[in-house]
């Protein structure tokens, strides 16, 4: 059902609206990915394909309209699915130094790894000569499960691994940021302020606020970031803390092609059970590594960049990381699940590169692959590697 009201939605979109309007903008991208990987000898391939039909047009002199839609069909072994879902669609009304999005919108927060992704609502944008204001409300039960990544307790992973459900956990999510894109010429500053309410039927809810802020200093050829969050927690009757910081130092060589190093390190806290403090727990899931493509709660993670475009078509790109546990209880997946004992912290490192094509503007291609290596920990030093190899190509066609 909710297939079939997505494909009556676009085609009265698509063939009705033009007639009537003067402007407007057409197209459709499709994204294929081809897989193979595994842990050890044991693998497996995948195939996913996205389809992706998208329409806009400009309603007056002030109101732009924006749809897009996606079925997603995916082949594993012998399983296979197909599953429609609207992505961003929304009205954005322009009025002044001024803006109102409404609809199935994009929203990040400072940090970019607290909530990240589409959300449900609206949301006011402001422009003043000390910096850019923003305040927003977005429901999110009505998003894929899958697109929303929103597994903030042992219910919600459950129903994200379920086949019997689509939607994902019902929460009400608020913010408020601020961002000044230079001052006095040298730092770029965001801050803000969030919030999710749990308003599934469940017994025991989830709320949390956030407080998080990311600067940014360029000095000549280098760039530097540092960001902060703090959490607040409920769950269960108990209130705990979380902490989560960022760090990042980027360098562009004076080479005779476009490229840049970069170092990166993502901290968060764990549970320290002498305290009221927890481990570090997003909205939205953010996962860490091509490879081990683990979540982001009870982690740190410190990550070794270079990428280059050799030419205009052609780019590439290599990256070394280095993964930890904030605590013995959060983080239980691979290589954890390796260890009988598994009470280390040093989990190990990942290597990945990517070669990607774009012979014209809108065709690309996507060549990576790569291993996580568990002997350079000290949990599961004797598990087998982790490792993946992928295919892509991106068609899009305006």
């Amino acid at each position: 059902m909710c297939g079939k009201n997505i494909g009556i939605v676009f085609l009265v979109l698509l063939f009705l609206l033009p007639a009537v309007l003067g402007a407007f903008d057409i197209g459709l991208v499709t994204d294929h990915n081809l897989g193979h990987g595994g842990i050890g000898g044991e693998s497996t391939t995948d195939y996913k394909m996205a389809l992706i039909p998208r329409l806009s047009f400009l309603i007056g002199d002030s109101v732009d309209f924006f749809f897009s839609g996606g079925f997603n069909l995916g082949f594993e072994d012998k399983n296979s699915s197909m599953v429609p879902e609207l992505l961003r669609t929304e009205f954005s009304w322009s009025f002044s130094n001024a803006k109102i999005r409404a609809g199935r919108i994009q929203y990040a927060d400072p940090l970019g790894f607290i909530a990240n992704g589409l959300f449900d609502g609206a949301q006011f944008l402001y422009d003043t000569t000390v910096g850019s204001f923003s305040a927003g409300a977005w429901y999110t039960g009505l998003l894929y499960k899958k697109r929303a990544n929103i597994t903030i307790t042992p219910e919600d992973f459950e129903d994200y691994y379920k086949d019997n459900t689509y939607f994902a956990s019902r929460r009400i999510v608020a913010a408020v940021d601020w961002e000044h894109p230079s001052i006095a010429e040298m730092l770029q500053l965001k801050l803000g302020i969030l919030g999710q309410i749990d308003i599934s039927d469940r017994k025991d809810l989830f709320h949390s606020q956030f407080l998080s802020g990311k600067m940014s200093v360029p000095v000549a050829s280098f760039l530097f970031e540092l960001g902060v969050g703090v959490e607040l927690m409920e769950f269960k009757e108990e209130m705990n803390l979380g902490f989560a910081g960022e760090a990042g130092v980027y360098w562009t060589p004076p080479f005779p092609f476009n490229s840049r190093f970069s170092f990166t390190g993502r901290l968060t806290s764990g549970k320290e059970e002498e305290i009221s403090v927890a481990a570090f727990t997003p909205v939205t899931t953010t996962t860490q590594g091509d490879i081990l493509k683990a979540n982001l709660s009870g982690l740190s993670v410190f990550s070794l960049d270079y990428l280059a475009r050799f030419h205009q078509t052609f780019s590439a790109g290599v990256t070394a990381s280095y993964f930890l546990r904030s605590d013995l209880g959060t983080y239980m997946d691979y290589p954890v699940s390796n260890s009988g004992e598994a009470k280390r912290y040093f989990m190990g490192s990942e290597l990945a590169a990517r070669l990607i094509w774009s012979p014209v503007s809108d065709l690309r291609f996507n060549f990576g692959g790569g291993m996580f290596l568990p002997s350079m920990g000290d949990i599961a030093p004797d598990a087998d590697p982790k490792w993946r190899i992928e295919l892509g190509a991106v068609v899009s066609l305006f």
